[in-house]
């Protein structure tokens, strides 16, 4: 596998950590209100969602982080499915609650799989 590849997972890993902590931790923290547009009312009473969707991130995160260790094919698979993961659930997103989760969420996702399938060929 290409460096480049290995590093965008990585780095879209690291960015499903951001996010866990965002959703997990900071929802109703002036940085979770402001990196979701909410008010601190409505954040209060949704912040068991928050939470839930933080974990959900987390468990993308590991997956790719468990990618990254096993490495080989094996590993690619691993990160395969997991960005294809990210990927979807970054259209999802995209097309339901909020445009700018296409690129924040799934082009790094997009150029990651690119990435491996072109290391792998």
């Amino acid at each position: 596998m290409s460096t480049a590849a290995l590093v965008v997972v990585a780095l879209v890993g690291l960015l499903h950590v951001y996010i866990l902590v965002l959703e997990m931790f900071l929802w109703d923290k002036p940085q979770g209100l402001k990196a979701f547009g909410l008010t601190p009312q409505l954040a209060a009473q949704t912040k068991v969602l928050g939470a839930n969707q933080g974990l959900y991130n987390g468990f993308l995160a590991a997956g790719l982080f468990w990618g990254l260790y096993l490495g080989g094919p094996q590993g690619r698979h691993v990160m395969t499915f997991f960005l294809v993961c990210v990927l979807v659930a970054g259209v999802y997103g995209a097309a339901t609650a909020n445009k700018r989760i296409l690129f924040i969420q799934a082009v790094p996702a997009a150029i990651g799989l690119i990435l491996l399938f072109l290391s792998s060929v």
